[in-house]
Parts: C-alpha cells; structure tokens; sequence
C-alpha cells in the first residue's frame, strides 16, 4: 500500500482557493488541482543578445521545456556601487515578458551569490572588497544585497505570479549548505523588496539544512565534472547518477569552494521525504575549466536524465539547456578564475556548455533525445508525478557494478511505467541477453517482454505498464511512449527502442478488435500484437468493448528523434523534420537546408514549401581557400560550406509517407559562399605549465602568452549574411586555447577539448565586414596537466606539441517559414 503525501506541512503555493492555484505536498506539485510536473531549462538572458531571446525560447519550448530558470548575475547589474545598468541584453524584464507572451513560466535564481562560474560567484568586486562577513546575516552586508533585491522587485512589478505574471518560483542564494537562517533572512527581505513566488527553492547538494516549510531543495546531477581534478578519468560521483535508487543529494557539486566537512548528512532520507523529488541542475552538458575539459555525449545527458524519472523525479531541471557567453565589464572580465581566489581558470568567454542548445542557438543531438522525453512527460508527467518508485532488491548497490542490468519501476499500483538504463559514460556497460521483467500491478504480474530479449550495450528506455488506450488497457509493450495526438480519436504515439521488437500485450477483456499491419493473436486474457514494422505507416487501430476507438502509431526510433508536437493550422498535429522544427503562431518553422517535413493528421491541402533564392556567388577564388600552412605546424585545407538560402514561395505539391503527408524540401540554394584564411604569423614553442599555488591546478595563458600564438585572418564576404540565419564559422583544431578577435576586441575563446569550435557570426555582422576576424591559436604541450577525453586526445605530438588547423567552415543556418493557413 502506497501512503498518501503529506500535506500543509510547507508554507509555499498559492492561496488554494485560487482556480489555477500552484500547491505542493511532499511528493509532487500541483496546478489548478491537477498534479504538475515541470521541465525547466537554464538560460542566462544576459549572457544572450536581447534580440534573439523570442526566437531562442521559442526552441526551448519546441523542446519541451515549460519554465526557463535564469540566474541573475549581481555584478552584471551593479559593476558600480549604485550605478545599476538594466539595459540591452541586461534587461531582466523584457526577457521575462518574452518567456510570458510564448506562456513559459519563470524562476527567477536572484542570489546574491550565484556562482555560475561567474567571477566572485556573481558578487561586484566592491562587495568582496568591504568590511563585512558575506552571505551571512551579518547586518553590513544585508546593508549591501537589500539595494540589489530592490532593483530586481522593481524590474518585476506585475510581472509575479499574484500579478498575474509567469514568476513561479524564486531561488535564494546558491550552494550555501550550512546557513538555514541566513537563506529565511534573504526571503523575508526579497518579500519585503516586491520579489513573490508560489514556490521558493534553494539548492539542495551538500547536505543542505533548509528553514523548515520555507524553501524546497532542489538537486542535480552532472555527467562530469569542469570543477573535479586533472585526473585521467572520469569523477567518481558522476558515475552514481546512471543507477537508480532514492539518493538525491550529489556533494560534488560546488565541493571545490566549500571547505571539507562543513556539513554533516544527518538524517538525510527522513528530511527529504517531506520535499518532493525535484532538480535544478541536471547536466545538460559541461563547461571547460583549463585543467580539465571533458566531452559530453547526447546518450550521457539523455540517460542521465531517464534515471532520474526512474527514481522519482517530478521536475526536471537542466543546467545549462542554453549556452551562452560570458560578458566583459567595464572595469574586468567577468568569468571564474584563479585571479579572483577560484580554483578553475574559465575561459573568458565561452560558456557554450555543450547544452542542447549552444551559445549561437545550434541544436545539439541531446535536444532531439531530451526532447523525446519531454514529448511524454507533456502527456504522462501529471500521472507519473504521483506514482512511487521501487528498485528491485537486486539491484546494484555499488557503483563499480557494471555487470548487474539497471532497472526500476514507477507506479501507483494500478499502473506504471518501467525503467531500463544500460548505458555509462565513458564505460561501455555489456549487453544482457534473454531478459525478462516480472511486475506485479493491481494482484496481477505483468511479465514484459513474453519472450527474452537482448538490451544491449547503451540502451536506455522506458517502457508502459497497465496504461489506458482508449478504453482498453495496453498491459505491456516494448515501446517507449512519445505523447497522445488529439485526432478526432486519440492517435497513442509510441517508438521502438534499442532495436527490440515491438510487441504490444493488451487486456483482452477490453478489446473487441484490433486493426493494422500487424499480427494479432488472443492468448487467454491478452490479446498480443507482434509482427509490427516501426514507421510512419505503422498504425494499428483498437476498439474496445463499447465501440469506443484509439489508435496506436508505432515510429522508428530515427523518426521519432526529429518529432515535435503542437497545435498547427487548427488541429493538435505530428511533426517529423530532419531539420530541428519550432511551432510558433500557427506557423512552423524548420531549420537546416532542404529539410523534408511530414506532418500527422496531414493538413488539406498540404503546406507549400517556398524556393530559396540563389545566393550571390563569392567573389574570392577558389584557390585563396585552402588554410595556409602554420610553419613548424602542417599544412590544412578547407571543407566547402552548405548555401545561405533566402526563402521565398512557390507551388508545389505534396505526398504521403505512411499516414503522414510530405511537405518536399525546397530546391537547393545556389553555389555556396566561401571564406579566406590568411596565415599571418606561426607560433611560438608551447608555454610551460603554470600551476596556481592555491588549487594546484594548471592556469589558463595570459595575455601576454598570446603574443607567442599562431595569427590567422580570416575573411567573411557580406553573401554570407543573404539571409536572415544565423551564419557559423567552425574551426577544426586541435591545439590548447584560442581566441577570436574583432577589431581588436576579443569575442570568442575556446579551451580546446576535441570538439569543432563555432562561433556565430551574425552579431558581429557589421564588425565582421569592416574587419575580419582575427583568430589566434596557442600549441598544446604534450604532457600539460590537463584532462582532455580519452577518445580525442591528440595521438601524436611532433617536438612534444601540437597545433593543427584543419579546416574553417561557414556553416549557414537556413529557416524554412511554412505559411500560417496551407
């Protein structure tokens, strides 16, 4: 028997008697009486041109995330003492109004200290420098943070949620474990300065001791590790968040800058059961520290995130789902490093994050496999946030078990869902064959699938349990539910998974009949449908015993990694795209060059597909385009670019595939646009290790390094710009650091740590015509003290170092705009 939650024991939520009033008891929250569950994505909005925000979040929502959670970075307001700038990029409330108008929720992370790899964690130098103990309750410094709380009420006047406004939620301080009183201290005086939310959170690793009833902890979870040692591997604590169980806390997070022992995990589990299970802080990636920098896969933040709806989660939150780029101030660079007393050395810029969506607003194959189970919790949150988790009793216990299958099962106890990870960064896990689950739900045991099959190396998935269909009840299947289309009859999405074959088991006692390219058997009390091709013809049709009717549409899981759902031209529709797909307005918007589209329940007529507008060739010969060779360091060549396309409309007409109707790619774009690369000087020998005597970690070069770097020019012409895209630049390097400079003015650095370096030109469109770019790259020395992932690791180091550029690429990113009424 499952116990009910515990209620009124937390002093957050709207009033209740609020129609559409957000409550929360200690196990999951609620939204006009219905249980919620919400998928917040990080986004810095001051680390982001303020004009790309609409555009931006409208991806994210495309990604199934519902609240954007942003920091807000005390020194990036109030460099000067009392001199605060809200301007421009900095304008905290005309990003909050955007996330309104595209009905995206809000929490607001207002510090003061906030860390983000900020420099002094967010505070203005003045603050560090005055005579007071920070983030404490000593009255000094409240003399300090109550100005700053004022401005950020200010900025939301009418913009929480008792205003009407999309402010749900907002987060005191950050990584402050050991200070109950001081993080009630700093409600109170947010309350006080006009800043109110239903729910107010705190950060919860490190053993956190909270006000009691005031503030929910929220935790998180990181597939490595920026902040952990050079050592050659992967960080111990990392690998606990790819088991399942009831651990929520993860003390890696922020160990670096709190001294050791500082606080005691007393009573853990009992405190924790009066809080719902909810995150902040899944990785959706990792930033570069200098001595380490490691590389994150889609699988590891995808499974990741899958193992924590297998152990209760019942908010989803990514840091970071955006990339973005730190700011310079007017009186320093602004980023984490060991100048400012921080054990990491960042870089200057660059805070890409390797997150779904990248500082420039690249889609990540992590967003597709995010957004896949975003698709089902849009559908099955509300259900899934009041059921239990259970592991079964053989399940690993010690995380150096990589032969043990991972596996878990929510469930209220009438039905459920099943949970199966298989995969480990860095350290394949083996295959399992001839497996079975056995569950029991409601005094029957379900056995899933009824023959064993093989999980292999990898795979992670969830699978249903005793699920409605209609008026029947799909017992098992194994397939991964995707969301519910709203067709005239509910059309059940689901997609194979790990290459098993599909099989569906239903309650024969509430079928009459099934109908489909399928086989269809009765066996006793279930009737079994086997035999099915996954695709986007793969409809089955049930009806149950009143004649009530659903559908049931099984994808391959290729497809069902490029689908978006939303309402479109009238009706709730299917998106499958190979280019990343947003809806906005009743418009849909598709990225990439020539994408096809198909569209469930196909539209009538279909869309047109416009013609893009052949580019304006480029004036530099072909000849000038191959890199020139870095004396002492190789020759290189240069990769052509895809077309800059400037849509416009035509006719064309339309096909089906399967159930769905095709919206044919638009004709290519014309000859591709190309770039100059002028060799301007070659580098200097590798600079020796610099270690920082506090961390005893390698430090990032200086400026004056930088005068031993190898110069590159590099020459953009204004035909790159035809459209309205954002255009890229990617550098394929290898080497240690380097930057980008416009006109003298530095605008985008990378740590290089084996993957293709992008920087999106069109912000600096202007500045990239009348300048170029000058880019600067410093050798890797081969045995520097830092960690680069195994699997990219330079194999040779001529002299003992290494500098290669490879190839410079415009990478043009086209927007196909299909018409509002087809």
């Amino acid at each position: 028997m499952i116990p009910p939650p515990v209620h009124g024991h937390l002093r957050l939520g709207d009033p209740p008697d609020e129609p559409a009033a957000i409550t929360v008891n200690s196990r999951h929250l609620s939204r006009a009486g219905r249980p919620w569950f919400p998928v917040s994505g990080e986004f810095h909005y001051a680390r982001h041109p303020a004009e790309e925000w609409h555009e931006e979040l409208l991806k994210m929502r495309a990604g199934g995330v519902t609240v954007v959670a942003t920091y807000l970075f005390w020194n990036l307001h109030e460099e000067r003492r009392g001199v605060f700038d809200w301007s421009g990029d900095r304008d905290l409330r005309r990003f909050v109004t955007t996330c309104a108008g595209l009905g995206l929720d809000v929490v607001a992370r207002i510090g003061p200290w906030a860390h983000g790899e900020s420099r002094n964690g967010g505070f203005p130098d003045w603050v560090v420098v005055e005579d007071c103990v920070p983030r404490t309750d000593d009255p000094r410094y409240l003399r300090l943070v109550r100005p700053w709380f004022a401005q950020i009420g200010a900025r939301l006047r009418g913009l929480t949620r008792a205003a009407g406004g999309p402010v749900v939620a907002v987060q005191v301080e950050n990584e402050l474990p050991d200070q109950p009183g001081h993080l009630l201290t700093l409600k109170r005086m947010a309350q006080e300065c006009g800043i109110d939310a239903p729910l107010w959170t705190a950060t919860g690793w490190g053993h956190v001791r909270l006000p009691p009833g005031e503030l929910i902890p929220l935790f998180g979870g990181y597939p490595e590790a920026a902040w952990d040692t050079a050592h050659d591997g992967r960080p111990a604590q990392s690998r606990t968040h790819y088991f399942f169980g009831p651990g929520r806390d993860d003390d890696s997070i922020g160990a670096d800058l709190r001294p050791a022992g500082d606080a005691a995990a007393d009573d853990d589990e009992s405190r924790l059961a009066l809080y719902p299970f909810a995150t902040c802080e899944l990785g959706g990636g990792m930033y570069t520290s200098y001595h380490r920098r490691p590389v994150v896969t889609a699988a590891d933040v995808a499974a990741l995130a899958l193992v924590k709806l297998g152990s209760g989660s019942v908010w989803q939150g990514y840091y970071m789902y955006h990339g973005g780029s730190q700011r310079i101030g007017e009186l320093s660079t602004l980023q984490e490093s060991h100048a400012t007393g921080y054990p990491n050395d960042c870089p200057v810029i660059d805070y890409d994050f390797q997150a779904p969506l990248g500082a420039y607003g690249q889609f990540r194959d992590s967003y597709r496999h995010l957004r896949l189970q975003h698709l089902w919790l849009a559908c099955d949150g509300p259900d899934l946030a009041t059921m239990t988790p259970f592991v079964p009793p053989d399940a690993p216990r010690d995380t150096a078990d990589r032969e043990v299958l991972r596996w878990a099962v929510r469930s209220d106890g009438r039905s459920g869902f099943l949970f199966v990870n298989n995969h480990q960064p860095a350290e394949p896990l083996p295959a399992h064959e001839g497996v079975r689950f056995a569950v029991e739900l409601g005094g029957r045991e379900l056995v899933v699938p009824r023959e064993p099959v093989t999980v292999p190396s990898g795979a992670y998935f969830v699978w249903p349990l005793a699920r409605a269909v209609g008026e029947s009840v799909l017992l098992t299947a194994t397939a991964q539910p995707v969301c519910v289309i709203d067709a005239g009859e509910p059309v059940h999405v689901f997609t194979q998974t790990a290459g098993i074959p599909v099989e569906l088991v239903f309650d024969a006692a509430t079928v009459a009949d099934v109908e489909g390219p399928a086989s269809v058997r009765r066996d006793g009390g279930e009737v079994v449908v086997s035999g099915l091709a996954p695709g986007t013809g793969c409809l089955l049709r049930v009806t149950g015993p009143s004649g009530g009717r659903a559908a049931v549409l099984v994808l391959d899981h290729d497809s069902a990694l490029t689908a978006t759902r939303g309402r479109l031209w009238g009706a709730d529709r299917l998106v499958l795209s190979d280019g990343p797909a947003v809806i906005d307005d009743d418009r849909l918007i598709v990225y990439g060059e020539s994408p096809a589209v198909r569209i469930f329940p196909a539209p009538d007529p279909m869309p047109v597909a416009p013609d893009p507008v052949t580019a304006v060739p480029d004036p530099v010969p072909a000849a000038s385009n191959p890199v020139p060779a870095d004396p002492g360091h190789g020759p290189t060549a240069v990769d052509p670019m895809p077309a800059v396309q400037e849509l416009g409309r035509a006719s064309r007409g339309g096909r089906v595939d399967g159930v769905f109707g095709v919206v044919e790619p638009p004709a290519p774009a014309g000859p591709p646009p190309r770039v100059r690369v002028e060799a301007v000087k070659a580098a200097g020998p590798a600079r020796p290790p610099v270690i920082d005597p506090a961390s005893g970690r390698a430090s990032a070069p200086t400026d004056a390094d930088f005068d031993h770097a190898a110069v590159y020019r590099i020459t953009v012409g204004e035909e790159a710009f035809a459209g309205d895209g954002e255009v890229l630049l990617r550098l394929d390097w290898t080497g240690d650091v380097g930057r980008a400079h416009l006109g003298g003015r530095l605008v985008a650095d990378q740590f290089w740590h084996g993957q293709v370096w992008e920087i999106g030109l069109r912000r600096f469109r202007e500045e990239i015509l009348e300048h170029g770019l000058e880019l600067r790259l410093l050798p890797l020395r081969e045995h520097a003290p830092v960690y680069v992932s195994p699997h990219v690791r330079p194999a040779a180091y001529p002299d003992g170092e290494v500098l290669e550029l490879r190839s410079v690429t415009l990478v043009p990113m086209p927007r196909t705009v299909l018409p509002a009424r087809p």
